[in-house]
């Protein structure tokens, strides 16, 4: 699935919640460090580490790709 960003890149960490991967930034951290988070078919284990549009983020047989665009958001009014 494609999940749009605002800026030119989003970390690791951050876009890990965005594509509803994991539930919070803190489930995030224990994640990547032990090595369950692939970018680009590597093991990524910074959390901190920028993606830039193309990138694919894959997490427990789950893939998400970086892509740009306006970033629907889900608001009640």
């Amino acid at each position: 699935m494609d999940v749009p960003i605002r800026d030119e890149s989003i970390r690791l960490g951050q876009f890990l919640k965005l594509a509803n991967l994991v539930e919070s930034g803190a489930e995030a951290k224990p994640v990547i460090a032990d090595g369950a988070v692939r970018v680009n078919d590597e093991v990524e284990t910074r959390r901190g580490r920028q993606l830039v549009p193309g990138d694919v983020v894959t997490l427990g047989g789950l893939a998400a790709r970086v892509a740009t665009g306006e970033v629907e958001i889900d608001v009640p009014w």
